[in-house]
C-alpha cells in the first residue's frame, strides 16, 4: 500500500470519529456543535497543507531518483526558501555535483588511457571474462596480423599460433617467444580488477631490433679480430710456402721432393680457402649502404631462375612463376637483392635435393619463394636467422644472416616457415615508399 493511501486512510478515520463526536454535541449542547465543525474543517485544511508539504520533498526525491536512473547528472534543483527543503536540495545538489565531477574525471582518464594504449609501441590486448578480445591496439593487430572481423571471435577460433602461444602463459608470467623464424617478442600475461571481477591482459614487446643490434656488435667485433689475426698470419704463411716451393728445382727427380711440393701446394690452397672463408664472414659486417633505385622484382627472379636453370634441370627441379602483375616495382639495391634471391634459391634446391618444384610468386610489393622440399622442423625454425647458425653439416650460417641484413636495410618484413600444406615459404614484403 502506498504511503499516500495510508495517510488519507488515517486522516479519514480520525476525522470520521471527530464528526461522530460533534453530532453527540448536537444532542446535548448545540452551542458546541458549531465550534466543533469549524475545528474539523480547520483540521482537514491543515491535514491537506501537511500533505502538500510532505509531497514536495517526495516529488523532489522521485525526480532525483529518475534522473539518477537515466544517468542524467546535469539535473539540479533551485532553493525553495524552506529550511527543511533547502537542506535536502543542498545535499542532493552537492551529491550530484560530486558524481558529475567523478564521471567527467573517469571519462577523461578512460579517454587518455585509450589514446595511450593505442599509441603504445608495445602490443596490448585486453580480454573479457570469456577470454575474448575487448581491446587491442594497432601494434598488437600489426604484430599478430589480425583483421577487424577476427576480433569478435573467441580466441580459440582465431587463426594465429603466435596469439595462442601467448595465451598459454600462466598469470603474472612472461616469456620470450619467436615469430617468423627471427623476430623475438617478450610477452607478459597479467590480471587486473574491473568492476569487482578479475580480467586478463597481454603485453607484447618486440625485442628483435635490440637483440639484433647487440648480436651484430658482438659478432662484428669478433669477426674483425679474427679477420685481422687470420689475414696477418695467412699473408706471412703463404709467402713462406711460396718461397719454399720456388726453392725446389722445377723438375725434381726425387719422389720426396714431389710429395713435398704437392703438400706445399695443398697447404697454399687451403690457406686461400681459409681467407675466402673469413672474407665471407667479413662481408656480413661490411655490407655497403643500399643504393636504391626503381627495380622490377619479377625480372630479378627470372634472371636468378635462368642462372640456376641448368642446375635445376640436372636435379629435375621445376622453376615456376605465378606473378599476379607483369611487374613488381620496388625501391632497392639490385646487386644486394640478387644476392638475397641467390641464397634463397640455393637453400630451396638443397632442401629439395632431387625432383621438386620451386615457385616464384609476387603480388603488389610482396614476393614469395616456395619449395616442396623436406621443410623446416620446429627446433631449427626457432634458430633461423641467428648469426652463423646452420643445420647443414658443412654450413657456415652466413646465407640467412646476409639475407637478414639486406632485407632489414631495405625495411622489408620477411619470414621463413613451412606451411600447413608442406610447402616452405620465404616471404618478403617491401615498403610502399
Amino acid at each position: 500500500m502506498k504511503l499516500k493511501i495510508k495517510y488519507f486512510l488515517f486522516i479519514g478515520i480520525i476525522h470520521s470519529l471527530l464528526i461522530l463526536l460533534s453530532f453527540s454535541f448536537l444532542k446535548e449542547n448545540k452551542l458546541l456543535f458549531i465550534p466543533a465543525e469549524i475545528a474539523i474543517l480547520v483540521s482537514l485544511y491543515l491535514s491537506y497543507r501537511i500533505y502538500i508539504a510532505f509531497l514536495k520533498p517526495l516529488r523532489l526525491m522521485q525526480q532525483g531518483i529518475d534522473a539518477i536512473k537515466d544517468q542524467d547528472f546535469n539535473v539540479s534543483f533551485a532553493l525553495t526558501k524552506s529550511k527543511e527543503m533547502d537542506q535536502l536540495i543542498g545535499v542532493y545538489n552537492s551529491m550530484i555535483h560530486k558524481i558529475r565531477e567523478e564521471r567527467v574525471s573517469q571519462k577523461e582518464q578512460h579517454f587518455f588511457l585509450e589514446k595511450l594504449i593505442d599509441a603504445s609501441p608495445n602490443g596490448i590486448i585486453v580480454l573479457d571474462f570469456n577470454e575474448q578480445i575487448t581491446t587491442i591496439n594497432k601494434s598488437a593487430k600489426a604484430t599478430l596480423g589480425l583483421q577487424d572481423e577476427e576480433l569478435n571471435l573467441p580466441i580459440e577460433k582465431i587463426k594465429s599460433d603466435f596469439l595462442h602461444e601467448i595465451c598459454e602463459l600462466e598469470d603474472e608470467s612472461s616469456a620470450v617467444i619467436s615469430k617468423d623464424g627471427w623476430k623475438k617478442y617478450k610477452c607478459h600475461s597479467a590480471n587486473f580488477i574491473h568492476r569487482g571481477f578479475e580480467r586478463r591482459f597481454l603485453l607484447i614487446e618486440e625485442l628483435s631490433n635490440e637483440i639484433l643490434e647487440t648480436e651484430k656488435q658482438a659478432y662484428g667485433k669478433v669477426i674483425r679480430m679474427m679477420a685481422h689475426e687470420v689475414n696477418n698470419s695467412l699473408g706471412a704463411v703463404n709467402s713462406i710456402l711460396q718461397s719454399t716451393r720456388d726453392s725446389f728445382p722445377k723438375n725434381p727427380e726425387s719422389e720426396e721432393h714431389l710429395e713435398l711440393i704437392n703438400a706445399l701446394s695443398v697447404a697454399e690452397g687451403r690457406n686461400q680457402r681459409l681467407g675466402l672463408f673469413m672474407k665471407n664472414f667479413a662481408d656480413v659486417i661490411r655490407l655497403p649502404i643500399a643504393k636504391k633505385e626503381n627495380l622490377d622484382l619479377n625480372e630479378i627472379c627470372r634472371n636468378i631462375a635462368a642462372l640456376y636453370s641448368i642446375q635445376a634441370k640436372e636435379r629435375k627441379i621445376d622453376l615456376e612463376f605465378e606473378f599476379h602483375n607483369n611487374t613488381c616495382q620496388i625501391l632497392g639495391d639490385k646487386a644486394q637483392l640478387e644476392q638475397v634471391l641467390v641464397n634463397i634459391v640455393k637453400n630451396a634446391m638443397e632442401a629439395i635435393g632431387q625432383n621438386g618444384i620451386i615457385k616464384f610468386q609476387s603480388q603488389g610489393k610482396s614476393m614469395q619463394v616456395l619449395d616442396n622440399g623436406k621443410g623446416i622442423n620446429k627446433e631449427v625454425e626457432s634458430h633461423l636467422f641467428q648469426p652463423f647458425f646452420s643445420s647443414k653439416p658443412d654450413g657456415q650460417g652466413i646465407g640467412l644472416t646476409l639475407i637478414k641484413e639486406v632485407l632489414q636495410e631495405h625495411q622489408a618484413d620477411f619470414s621463413l616457415k613451412t606451411l600447413a600444406n608442406g610447402w616452405t615459404c620465404f616471404n618478403m614484403d617491401f615498403p610502399s615508399k
